[in-house]
This record gives structure tokens, C-alpha cells and sequence, in this order.
């Protein structure tokens, strides 16, 4: 074998070397649908669903039909109000976008040692 790869151009061995990715990549993902289906029926031979015992929570249904967001009204200099993404935990009125400079109140809750997704809405 090492007669051969030496024999290879580099865009033969680069080819290869694809090759050989996918190849291990497509038998990882066998492997992986052969685990699961398999702890998905040990699961069930003890009565329980795999995302039970998981803790996982089920995928939520899709809804009928998709919600619609709502345009952004616009603020009297012509842009977009922005939709707020965070909400101070200790006072729910207080909200901030995400965009320009944190709020004291964010800025506060990270110094605790907290994230900004703890405060997302």
C-alpha cells in the first residue's frame, strides 16, 4: 500500500483523503442510527421512552399555520423600533434590544455572575 500512495500525485491523494472522510463520516452516522434505535428498544422493553429517561423534552408540534410577527412600528426618525430580546429579571418592565450599550441592569447581572440568555424573553 505504501508503494501506491507514494506513486499518487497530490490531487490524487487529496481525492483520497475525501474519499476516506466520507466514508468514516457515513459509517459514524450508521452507527449512531444503529445506537439509538437500540436504546430506543431496551427503553421500551422496561416500559419507558428514550427521551424519559433522557430527560429530554418531546418535539413541540408544528403549528397549523405559521404566526406572523408584527411590523415594527417606526419611531418618528423614520427606523425600526426593535422588538426587545432581554427583560431585567427583578423588574419586568425594564427590557433592552440587545443593540448598543447594555442597560446598568444587564451590565449588573453579568457582573454576578450571570448571562444575557439568564434575562432573554
Amino acid at each position: 500500500m505504501k508503494a501506491e500512495l507514494r506513486q499518487m500525485s497530490r490531487k490524487q491523494l487529496e481525492k483520497l483523503r475525501a474519499d476516506v472522510d466520507a466514508a468514516i463520516a457515513k459509517l459514524d452516522s450508521q452507527d449512531k442510527k444503529a445506537a439509538l434505535k437500540a436504546a430506543q428498544e431496551a427503553a421500551k422493553k422496561h416500559g419507558f421512552s428514550l427521551a424519559e429517561l433522557t430527560g429530554e423534552k418531546p418535539a413541540a408540534k408544528p403549528a397549523a399555520k405559521p404566526a406572523s410577527q408584527p411590523r415594527a412600528k417606526k419611531n418618528s426618525d423614520g427606523r425600526a423600533k426593535v422588538a426587545p430580546k432581554y427583560k431585567n429579571p427583578n423588574n419586568a418592565d425594564e427590557t433592552w434590544s440587545g443593540r448598543g450599550r447594555a442597560p446598568k441592569w444587564m451590565t449588573a447581572h453579568i457582573a454576578a455572575g450571570g448571562n444575557r440568555e439568564d434575562c432573554a424573553i
